[in-house]
């Protein structure tokens, strides 16, 4: 069944790719300065956001209102004010896990809203009784996405899973850091992140950091200007509690990959470090 619904999302996903529509060229930088007629579309589920400020503007009751019709009476009750953007999205994806099952995804992951399809992510971390590794084959499609957002919560979603065996989660995912898909390889990067952004930080792999090395070797000289601000964050990451280990992985990563990309990577991942000097 779930090997079914893998291929339902990733055929979903291919073809809606094709089929977005293009955000908002105006900037906001505040929610409340996204203009009516963009917001009434974004809320109705019509169009993507074009930046942060625009998707923390919508309307969650209103959105999901459009996606499942039949909570919408009850849609306010769920999303109050008080709560965070993170806890609003978890909600989202309880509910459409709930009202629309797995095997109904796909209809999600091929939505013109960016938000919906972040909610599917979502949803994916919500299935009961999954492994790890379907779990990751479900959210691989959205992980490459092509909207910002979309991959930006396709991993904070999974991080939770990620986090409780991240031994296992380094093992699934060594073959992501080898895909040609830029994002495919960002994602095994940015969701393992000893500390990362909006979410927990993952306790082993601030002790040993060393555990992550199948992911970050790989991609030491990584062509993508992505992928290098991830595997370079990880490493700022981990200087934190380990800058002796970040500082030895550096200087042996500039011998062994003379390249500007590997130098940027590290220049990235010791900016925070006093005691080290350029090369």
């Amino acid at each position: 069944m779930i090997e079914i619904i893998i291929k339902q999302i990733k055929s979903a996903v291919k073809m809606n790719k094709n089929k977005q529509q293009s955000p908002s060229t105006k900037k906001t930088n505040r929610p409340n300065e996204v203009p009516v007629e963009i917001l009434e579309q974004l809320n109705s589920g019509i169009r993507e956001s074009a930046n942060l400020a625009e998707m923390l503007a919508i309307d969650f009751a209103t959105l999901i209102s459009y996606v499942i019709p039949e909570i919408s009476n009850d849609a306010n009750k769920y999303f109050k004010s008080s709560d965070g953007i993170t806890k609003r999205m978890l909600i989202a994806g309880e509910l459409l896990s709930k009202n629309l099952g797995a095997t109904n995804l796909d209809s999600i992951a091929k939505h013109p809203a960016d938000t919906v399809r972040s909610w599917a992510a979502y949803a994916i971390a919500s299935i009961p009784d999954i492994t790890l590794s379907e779990r990751l084959n479900l959210i691989q499609p959205l992980a490459d996405d092509n909207h910002f957002n979309v991959r930006e919560w396709a991993w904070l979603a999974l991080r939770p899973h990620i986090t409780v065996n991240i031994q296992n989660a380094i093992e699934l995912m060594a073959p992501w850091v080898e895909e040609s898909s830029p994002n495919i390889r960002r994602f095994a990067i940015e969701s393992t992140r000893p500390r990362g952004v909006w979410c927990p930080h993952i306790q082993e792999l601030k002790k040993n950091p060393q555990i992550g090395l199948p992911l970050l070797e790989p991609v030491k000289a990584d062509t993508s200007r992505y992928v290098q601000d991830s595997v370079g964050n990880w490493l700022n990451d981990a200087a934190k509690q380990q800058p002796d280990w970040v500082l030895s992985i550096c200087k042996r990563w500039q011998v062994e990959s003379n390249t500007k990309q590997t130098t940027r990577i590290c220049s990235r991942a010791l900016r925070n470090l006093k005691k080290y000097k350029a090369t």
